[in-house]
């Protein structure tokens, strides 16, 4: 992790500014630490607290994919705006959680677009007016149902949905010439998972979801996670995605069995381990139980 001084050589966007109240204010000058690193290709990720957020800059402007939370989002623009003077042209969002579209409003009056699967779009404005937070929002004005592409100079960008997973709007995003793939949170690397039923999500197409990105990307391709147990683990390559639909494969087997067996909600949910799962670890385990036996004892 890098520590950074934000405010001595470039100025807060007034897009970032409008929404810095004293004390987040006070949190910038107080240099918080996070982690803005280049990877290839004119892209880098940048972690603070969230998911983690993958970005371009070259001479045609700056893309961002996901935004994490309303007081983390503004470091990330400061860092790119130190390296770069072109515009914010376009923020993408791999789904709606709020550690990816919170710090979105971040960008407002500064990015032109915001990019989302269509049903990434419903359960942000869902969730935002049942919290009663529109106001904190700023949604993707371009939405998609299965594929879209874009150029962003000499970078061209593919999104991909392959139907639900942690939720029905998970998009995976593709730079093509970088060879670098966002997954968000279709991808907890070596974490227990969120499983978000509510949003739509299924455990059944999640590891299909991860069999598609297997045909669709190669063994040079570089993945950026959502999350990662190891804090540096947010990248990785294709072995990570075979271990995570490993684990929903697993996750899924180890539910229908308990189902037939007669197993109840509470005493499968009590398990502490799936069989065939050795390297996943945190305190998650529960969340993804819970969700795999709803699920399967629907039948």
């Amino acid at each position: 992790m890098q520590r950074r001084h934000f405010l001595k050589s470039t100025a807060i966007s007034a897009g970032a500014l409008t929404l810095l109240s004293k004390s987040s204010f006070a949190s910038l000058l107080a240099d918080p630490t996070y982690n803005f690193k280049p990877l290839r290709s004119n892209m880098g990720i940048f972690t603070e607290r969230g998911g983690t957020i993958a970005w371009l800059s070259n001479k045609d402007g700056i893309v961002v994919v996901d935004a994490e939370f309303a007081d983390t989002a503004p470091h990330v623009i400061l860092e790119l705006q130190k390296q770069s003077d072109k515009p914010f042209n376009w923020l993408i969002n791999t789904h709606h959680h709020g550690d990816h579209t919170g710090g979105n409003i971040a960008f407002k009056g500064l990015v032109k677009n915001v990019a989302a699967h269509e049903n990434s779009l419903i359960n942000q404005t869902n969730v935002a007016v049942k919290n009663k937070t529109e106001d904190k929002q700023l949604y993707p004005d371009t939405t998609f149902s299965k594929e879209w592409k874009m150029k962003a100079g000499d970078e061209k960008i593919h999104a991909y949905y392959w139907g639900p997973g942690h939720t029905n709007g998970d998009a995976m995003i593709h730079f093509e010439n970088a060879n670098i793939v966002h997954t968000g949170d279709l991808v907890f690397n070596r974490r227990y998972p969120v499983v978000d039923p509510s949003a739509g999500a299924s455990i059944k197409n999640w590891a299909v979801t991860l069999e598609m990105a297997q045909k669709q990307f190669d063994k040079n391709t570089l993945f950026v996670f959502g999350h990662a147990f190891d804090p540096e683990k947010v990248t990785g390559n294709m072995d990570d995605i075979k271990a995570m639909q490993n684990y929903m494969l697993k996750l899924a087997e180890f539910a229908q069995t308990n189902i037939k067996a007669g197993k109840t909600k509470d005493e499968f949910a009590a398990s502490t381990a799936i069989p065939g799962v050795t390297d996943w670890q945190g305190t998650g385990i529960k969340a993804s139980l819970n969700a795999a036996y709803d699920e399967f004892s629907k039948g």
